[in-house]
């Protein structure tokens, strides 16, 4: 079985034939892709934080947090490193970082409720020292830039879904995340719409494949598979 709450309800992966599966083919546009709808999500999400200081949905569970964080530890990853959280809601995994010693902190949303949300949140816990940003991620001109981790957990499958022009939205966020980077910085992705083989074609170039991080598993007509991939690479130089 599915793992509670680690597929999130913002995953529309329509591929469902072994060719799509193995291919870097559009999914159908949806408006799970506009900075519209991800605007009023979040506007109802401040809203109700204000009400009664609940932050919302977590971003495909707990669990998934804690994977990128059990990975960060086993890499050593130092806690002065710069770390970037791309498209970062309701900065939830910003407070996590933070618990966890990480003191180099930025998130970064096109939302600007979002950002707003993220601000109350983590002023809330008392976390004034990380940087929010209101950043298009696709269009930040190398304002970012630097980092020593990159994490996106579900920003890229948005952006897949974008009805405007979703295939080049897709190569300005391989060339913006390079740009972010440092040489040899590490990127961390985790996914419902894209599998590993087709993660691992959309980032062949300018990164190396470092390693998948264990996702639940489930069964089906006979064959195994995976209803989240998580990912590391490494920034060539």
């Amino acid at each position: 079985m599915e793992e509670a709450g680690e597929r999130s309800n913002h995953c529309e992966n329509t591929s469902d034939c072994e060719e799509d599966r193995y291919s870097d083919n559009d999914f159908e546009t949806s408006k799970l892709g506009t900075k519209d709808y991800w605007e009023e999500v979040y506007q109802k999400e401040l809203e109700t934080f204000k009400d009664i200081g609940d932050v919302g949905e977590i971003w495909f569970g707990e669990e998934s947090m804690n994977r990128v964080l059990g990975w960060m530890e086993t890499a050593k990853i130092p806690e002065n490193a710069a770390i970037l959280d791309i498209g970062t809601g309701n900065g939830a995994f910003l407070v996590e970082l933070a618990k966890h010693g990480f003191k180099n902190l930025t998130g970064v949303d096109y939302s600007p409720a979002s950002v707003e949300l993220a601000r109350n949140v983590l002023q809330t816990e008392g976390l004034t020292d990380i940087t929010v940003k209101e950043v298009d991620f696709l269009n930040c001109d190398r304002e970012l830039k630097e980092f020593d981790v990159c994490i996106d957990k579900g920003t890229f499958d948005a952006i897949s879904l974008n009805p405007n022009n979703s295939k080049e939205a897709k190569k300005l966020y391989v060339q913006a995340l390079r740009d972010a980077l440092k040489d040899d910085g590490f990127f961390s992705i985790t996914s419902c719409n894209w599998t590993k083989e087709q993660l691992l074609q959309r980032f062949s170039e300018g990164f190396e494949f470092v390693q998948e991080l264990p996702t639940p598993k489930f069964q089906f007509g006979g064959k195994t598979g995976n209803s989240v991939t998580a990912l590391i690479f490494k920034r060539l130089h």
